[in-house]
């Protein structure tokens, strides 16, 4: 290669490699700039990034604090429950915020005592579980706030819900207390203008109940754990509300019937039928009847004879109306008018109290506060529920003065509230049909009528009483007639209405009937008995178990608990299994008798009835300031203390016990039953046991006999060792167990032997609800849900042809077959049902 082409190659790939340089440093140049476009990119999908992340914020904080970072000019109101707070929030409008505590928000902690005794009774309040979300929301709402308002319930309970928001809260110098005793506009606005400073006694006195219930349920409950059973539980006033059941039970079983007589005839006149009825040997003083022999002797003296009148007195009674509703008065005339249980009656009025939403009127609470011993009525509700009077009824239906009740007592605490009255007399049951559910209706009117008739005049009642005299033996017929209604135009109390409905009235002694009105008659007119006389055999009744009204009644009168804590009360004694209801009446189970007896052996004070009410007089006089709360739990854990260290070491130990009878066991040949308690009661089984697995249920009577009860076999056999299954009573209703428990464990739900019309899998199992209600649900249950309140029939519904009908049993229509999906009724005696019932009987 010559020089020349040396160095032509040479330039060539100088300047090939120039090139190369250049279209490289172009590349790497267009690298960084694509870098630095995608470096802008990031950096300005990071700035975007950061403000919607400060914008989010911002719009949380402002949703968290109730208002906008510019915007904090805003009052912070705190109620007790969601509802009432949105009704509060419409009538206090812009410039307020408000929010709800959902009840308690700090109480002692569940895991121990938390009450220190030993230094002066300091008490250990925590969060309750679940509650720390809700508290950090009002803590943050209350920050930025420029006053507080703190609005809970007006009663003990309330005060201290009070105290522990404004704990949390901890801006003591903006925090106002505010009170209001009905749930409008007028009453809300009016108390946030005029707060109230927080009320230290009543606090005070709910600490001093709540430290007294923590000290007994948390002392006594270990010593029956050990002693009874795992698991029960024994409360201050719960414990004492038991003792009234058990004792009446005690007094049912002891009772001895008594026979006696009395004597009837029917008289007639001008077309009248009336009754007349033996009074005695003289006018004067009346003659029990109580020998039979006797009886018949007077039935014989005057049968056919003539009756001479001998005496007739006319006179005018007046009936008084009655007051406002008290809340023991009212959860009484629910029971006993519309058949709620106190705590049914207390739900539904919390929330006529709270707030409905109305058609006419908007949101607005209807009836004042619900929790009052007081049967006033402020002076401008008064004069506006005469004018209603005057306007409704007349002038004379109105009653002549104002009439001002007055609570007995002199407590000022019972009487610091009204009475439960409509919040507005525009809000009319009539107007408010259609918006308020059955039960809120139901209710809204008796407290309604009972307002309104409180301002009525008096009813004005003729009664008339004939006495008439018959071979030596004397006889009187009463009537009577409603001359004017006044206030019993509007309202009735339940037990005269009873006493309307037989044709009584509630003023009438026992001595003769009262039958309407008679017809005109003069001293001196004889007669004869169109019909008899004739005598009646009676056996004296022992007294009646409670119901719902009249356990509310009783625990009044006693001094147990308060109005607002009765349904809590007997809603407990019922969820641990001491009392049951059977056909709406209350009884103890075996499990309460027992608990309750060895309770008042072990406990007499907390178990007495004068020492629980005079507990209540005390925290009623910590609220008035007469008297320190502490010194009240010091007196009381001093008697404690040694009742509970002598029960740890007395009080019989249940588990343990084994008391022979004397009665040779049915399945060994020497064995002997003993009387042993169990997770259900007590129950004999044999001493030989583990070898032997016989045991029965049994009843001692009262002369201390023992009736060994028979076995009630399931029909079906078990599933596992092929013996019979035995239908056992739990806690939760009935179930099957085999007959060798415990060799063989089978345990089954109670069946009924009908297939479920929709899954076509299950059976029908017999359950007990929370409530104590008995149910049926299919066993196939979670893949199928059916379940049905009434006991379940095969019989296909004449209406929609579903497979299976439910018995039902009403005063009014008797006992019917009725169908779970459309409703339809079937009369039980068209069944074949109705047959197989008659033909069990014959048997």
């Amino acid at each position: 290669m010559s020089q020349t082409d040396v160095v032509s190659e040479a330039a060539t790939k100088a300047a090939s490699k120039k090139a190369s340089k250049k279209a490289a440093k172009k590349a790497t140049s267009k690298k960084k700039t694509a870098k630095k476009k995608t470096a802008k990119k990031k950096t300005a999908k990071k700035t975007a990034k950061k403000k919607t992340a400060k914008k989010t914020a911002k719009k949380a904080k402002k949703k968290t604090s109730g208002s906008s970072l510019k915007d904090k000019d805003y009052k912070l109101v705190i109620v007790e429950s969601p509802s009432k707070a949105k009704t509060i929030k419409k009538y206090l409008g812009r410039g307020f915020q408000v929010v709800a505590s959902n009840g308690h928000i700090k109480d002692l902690p569940k895991s121990k005592l938390g009450v220190d005794i030993k230094d002066n009774f300091q008490i250990d309040l925590v969060p309750i579980s679940g509650k720390q979300a809700k508290i950090e929301r009002i803590q943050e709402l209350a920050k930025y706030a420029n006053e507080i308002f703190l609005a809970p319930d007006l009663d003990r309970e309330g005060e201290a819900i009070a105290f522990h928001l404004s704990e949390e809260i901890g801006k003591r110098k903006k925090i106002r207390r505010v009170i209001f005793n009905a749930v409008t506009k007028k009453a809300v606005t009016e108390a946030v203008e005029n707060p109230t400073e927080l009320n230290v006694n009543m606090y005070d006195a709910q600490k001093t109940r709540r430290v007294l219930d923590r000290l007994v349920g948390y002392k006594i409950s270990p010593i029956l754990w050990d002693k009874v059973q795992r698991g029960i539980s024994a409360g201050r006033v719960q414990s004492v509300a038991l003792r009234i059941i058990v004792e009446r039970e005690d007094e049912i079983k002891a009772f001895i019937p008594e026979q006696w007589f009395s004597i009837h005839g029917d008289m007639e006149k001008d077309g009248k039928l009336f009754e007349i009825k033996y009074y005695g040997e003289t006018a004067k003083k009346k003659t029990e009847l109580t020998d039979e022999e006797f009886t018949k002797k007077i039935v014989s003296d005057v049968k056919g004879k003539e009756f001479e009148v001998i005496d007739v007195k006319k006179r005018e009674r007046k009936q008084n109306p009655t007051p406002p509703f008290t809340t023991s008065k009212l959860q009484q005339e629910a029971a006993n008018k519309l058949g709620f249980t106190a705590k049914r009656t207390m739900m539904v009025a919390q929330r006529l109290y709270e707030g409905i939403a109305t058609t006419d009127f908007g949101t607005v609470g209807l009836i004042t506060y619900m929790r009052t011993d007081s049967v006033r009525t402020e002076p401008e509700s008064l004069n506006a529920l005469r004018e209603y009077v005057k306007d409704q009824y007349g002038e004379k239906y109105l009653s002549p003065e104002p009439i001002e009740y007055k609570k007995k007592g002199s407590s000022k605490v019972q009487d610091a509230h009204e009475a439960i009255r409509p919040t507005s007399l525009e809000y009319t049951p009539n107007q408010l049909r259609g918006d308020l559910e059955p039960d809120e209706q139901k209710l809204y009117e008796l407290i309604w009528n009972k307002f309104i008739s409180s301002q009525m005049s008096q009813a004005i009642i003729d009664q008339t009483a004939v006495t008439y005299e018959c071979e030596g033996h004397f006889f009187k017929a009463n009537g009577s007639i409603i001359k004017f209604a006044g206030f019993r135009t509007v309202y009735m109390e339940a037990a005269a209405e009873k006493a309307s409905r037989r044709g009584g009235n509630d003023d009438e002694d026992d001595t003769a009937k009262a039958t309407g009105e008679l017809p005109l008659i003069d001293v001196g007119e004889k007669m004869k008995a169109k019909n008899g006389p004739n005598e009646v055999e009676h056996w004296t009744s022992p007294p009646p178990r409670y119901n719902e009204a009249s356990l509310v009644k009783t625990l009044e009168e006693k001094g147990i608990g308060r109005p607002s804590t009765y349904a809590s009360i007997i809603s407990n004694i019922q969820d641990r299994g001491y009392v049951e209801k059977v056909e709406n009446r209350f009884m103890s189970t075996e499990l309460g008798t027992v608990v309750c007896k060895m309770l008042i052996e072990s406990f007499p004070d907390v178990m007495d009835v004068a020492f629980t009410a005079n507990v209540e007089k005390l925290l009623d006089k910590i609220e008035e300031g007469e008297i320190k709360w502490k010194k009240v739990l010091k007196e009381f854990w001093q008697g404690f203390e040694k009742t509970l260290e002598k029960a740890k070491e007395e009080m019989k130990n249940l588990k343990k016990q084994e008391i022979p009878t004397g009665i040779h066991c049915k399945k060994c040949e020497d064995g002997e039953y003993l009387i042993k308690w169990g997770r259900n009661g007590q129950f004999l089984a044999c001493r030989n046991y583990p070898d032997c697995t016989s045991t029965f249920d049994f009843k001692k009577h009262l002369d201390g006999t023992i009736e060994i009860l028979p076995k009630d076999w399931f029909r079906d056999p078990c599933p596992e060792c092929g013996k019979r299954l035995e239908v056992k009573k739990g806690k939760y209703g009935r179930f099957v167990r085999c007959e060798e428990y415990p060799k063989c464990e089978t345990t089954l739900p109670y069946t009924i032997d009908v297939t479920c019309p929709k899954c076509k899998v299950g059976k029908f199992a017999e359950k007990k609800s929370r409530y104590g209600k008995i149910f049926y649900g299919c066993t196939n249950y979670p893949d199928c849900e059916t379940a049905l309140w009434n006991e379940p029939k095969v019989y296909d519904c004449p209406a929609c042809g579903f497979g299976v009908m439910g018995v039902k049993e009403t005063k009014r229509w008797g006992k019917q077959l009725q169908c779970p999906e459309c409703k339809h009724s079937v009369d039980w005696d068209t069944t074949p049902f109705a047959k197989e019932d008659e033909e069990s009987n014959n048997e």
